[in-house]
């Protein structure tokens, strides 16, 4: 309930001295044996699952940045950064220790946090933002110690506390040297008849990562010959549209202060997306990797100025040489004004190719309501595309717990072409948004509904001389009516939703192996019910049925996912999509899976296995990995990845017991990082 006092006692106590900050935490609970704590391995999903405890810490006190630090009555290891207002960065990993302990009385947690993991400006009156969330999982309560409101919350930090006192505080200009060694055996690649095609061998490799504190509050990174072989493979999908997927990155050096080069709407319109550096596409469409021979960034705040400069060098036939800068000025309490470019060189390149763009973002706070106005717009200079084609995208969010509702007009021109970019589409208008009800009813253990009603979701596509207002003109379109949505008391979710959709494809298309879609404008209706039970529970399960017109005909389509955790030890989880459909051009049955095995023996040592399969690519890929932390800094990766065909038309398929010695790709990686702190 909001405003209400915490169910249970929580404490905390904050010492320092010359090199480190210290927070002790005392978390009384009447129940101690049911306290929720299943996972142990670093950087797990502690947020859904665990009771938790959680850390924020604003060095800078321009409370639009920051850091996380989190664990759970196990002790694992949860970080994050906080680069842009709510927006935060989980693939930070910085330096820092805690301890836990259990009794009688609930849990206790003392973190030490090097002054060197922080930023903050020096000075004999130092004082940091700081604020206090607990989470009791069983109760599905969130405990806070400023900012408990419903409008506010933990990550908005202009209702931030701030601990003062601490005195004369100096962030060491310290310098972190990371050499790796790596050893890596590869089997040769083999064709469906089970023949060797080469691209076998034994290797191995060197580089060098190194971080350095150039100032207080801005970072310098190098690296030289990068290596991730310790990345967890991307997950397969089944594309049933004729639109480019989008794939999240992985690789740690461009995750780290990502949002420092955030520019765009993620997964839609993205003027940076790191996966064009190191990662190309094969002959059969197969993302392979480009060697980077180095590469190098800035990244801080300098005064008001937020910096982040990024320069990497590729080897191969990709060679090229790839180059961002990007500045935000803070504004106000939390707005800014932005600038970015992006700059490829090169053979690889055919030409100096080149984007640009300003943005602004104005967090607001209107009579206790949350109001946001952003608006960007970027132009491409590319040889082979005569002038500077430009898109823009205007946008207002309004995210408040009665009503969260959001609009936004967007326009890519035809020739526009980021090369360091991501957009979905070219040469179109878009607008989309949605209105959505929230209320608190109070009754049938519902803790908040969801409707879109009678307004829905929308999303709405034509092309360049066409007019969002005349249907006529609609490439795409897409209606999302909620009738009924919302969550319980206990954490359960569900939705009860009608979609409206259209897609009009100029050309044929294949919305799966040897089902043609023929050139055309399809409407069709489709009913989807969703339910996820709460990831508190030992056994979490998230199920949708969708079913339906497509594409002039009709689909069902049933996905669930699952996820057992039984301890602090063991995570197993599961998921399953099946589609199927039967359109004038075919019928088809599109289904894939993945299983995952998790096994954390300790905090800093975990077990990871990921397996996946379709019947669209059919094959099955197995991805393995060990990973030891003996320090805090230091880590160990044994990895295994392997692809084997599962055709029915090949000698030598999976799971024949013959065909484990004749894999498609194959791959046994040994990597050890060491960290030397000067």
């Amino acid at each position: 309930m909001e405003g209400a006092p915490a169910s249970e006692r929580t404490v905390v106590h904050v010492l320092r001295d010359a090199g480190a900050l210290y927070v002790g935490v005392r978390l009384y609970d009447r129940e101690p044996s049911r306290l929720r704590a299943t996972q142990l391995r670093r950087d797990a999903d502690l947020w859904d699952n665990d009771d938790m405890v959680t850390l924020l810490i604003d060095g800078l006190r321009d409370r639009r940045s920051g850091f996380l630090f989190g664990t759970n009555p196990n002790g694992a290891m949860w970080d994050a950064e906080i680069t842009l207002q709510d927006e935060m960065n989980e693939n930070w990993n910085g330096i820092w220790e805690v301890a836990v302990s259990r009794d009688s009385a609930g849990w206790t947690a003392e973190f030490r946090i090097p002054l060197r993991t922080l930023r903050f400006r020096a000075g004999t009156t130092a004082a940091f933002g700081f604020n206090v969330q607990r989470s009791i999982r069983r109760k599905n309560e969130e405990d806070l110690w400023r900012g408990f409101g419903r409008t506010q919350g933990f990550f908005r930090q202009q209702y931030e506390g701030e601990i003062a006192g601490l005195g004369s505080l100096e962030r060491p200009r310290d310098v972190d040297f990371r050499p790796y060694a790596l050893g890596r055996a590869v089997a040769d690649d083999h064709d469906l008849a089970g023949n060797a095609v080469g691209g076998g061998g034994v290797d191995g490799k060197v580089g060098l990562d190194t971080k350095v504190a150039v100032t207080p509050t801005l970072t310098a990174d190098l690296t030289i010959n990068t290596d991730f072989a310790q990345v967890e493979a991307d997950q397969q999908v089944i594309n049933l549209t004729r639109f480019p997927l989008f794939f999240p990155e992985k690789r740690e050096f461009f995750l780290e202060s990502s949002g420092i080069f955030s520019f765009g709407f993620n997964e839609i319109s993205q003027l940076f997306y790191s996966r064009r550096i190191g990662l190309a596409q094969d002959s059969a469409g197969n993302t392979a990797a480009v060697p980077i021979l180095a590469g190098g960034r800035v990244y801080g705040k300098a005064g008001p100025w937020t910096i982040g400069l990024l320069d990497a060098r590729t080897g191969g036939a990709d060679a090229s040489n790839d180059a961002i800068v990007r500045v935000k000025h803070d504004l106000f309490s939390r707005s800014y004004l932005g600038a970015m470019a992006t700059m490829r060189t090169g053979p690889g390149a055919h030409g100096v190719q080149q984007t640009f763009g300003f943005d602004a973002d104005f967090p607001l706070v209107v009579h206790g309501q949350n109001v946001e106005p952003t608006f960007w717009i970027v132009g491409s200079r590319v040889p082979e595309v005569f002038g500077v084609p430009v898109a823009f995208r205007l946008a207002t969010d309004y995210p408040n717990d009665l009503f969260d509702n959001f609009v936004a007009l967007y326009r890519v021109e035809r020739g526009f072409t980021p090369t360091l970019g991501f957009f979905r589409r070219t040469g179109v208008w878009e607008t989309e948004g949605h209105v959505e009800f929230r209320p608190r009813p109070k009754a049938l253990g519902l803790r908040q509904l969801s409707i879109s009603v009678p307004i829905p979701e929308w999303d709405i596509i034509v092309p360049e001389g066409g007019s969002l207002v005349r249907s006529a003109d609609w490439q795409t379109a897409s209606f999302e009516w909620r009738p009924l949505g919302g969550a319980f008391q206990s954490g359960d979710e569900f939705e009860v939703n009608f979609v409206r959709e259209l897609d009009a494809p100029a050309d044929t298309f294949e919305v799966f192996s040897g089902v043609p879609v023929p050139a055309g404008r399809y409407w069709w209706n489709r009913w989807e019910l969703q339910y996820q039970t709460s990831q508190a529970r030992p056994l979490s399960v998230w199920a949708e049925v969708s079913w339906g017109g497509f594409y002039g005909g009709r689909s069902t389509e049933v996905s669930a996912e699952g996820s057992w955790r039984p301890g602090g030890h063991l995570i197993v989880g599961l998921d399953v999509t099946r589609t199927e459909a039967r359109l004038p051009g075919g019928y088809f049955a599109a289904l894939q899976a993945a299983g995952r095995l998790e096994y954390a023996f300790d905090t800093r040592t975990a077990f990871l296995g990921f397996v996946q399969w379709n019947n669209e690519d059919q094959r099955v890929d197995f991805n393995l990995r060990f990973h030891w932390i003996p320090v805090v800094g230091d880590d160990v990766y044994v990895v295994w990845n392997s692809g084997y065909t599962t055709d029915p038309l090949a000698r030598y398929r999976f799971p024949d017991r013959r065909a484990w010695s004749r894999p498609l790709n194959g791959a046994f990686v040994v990597k050890a990082v060491h960290r030397i702190a000067a």
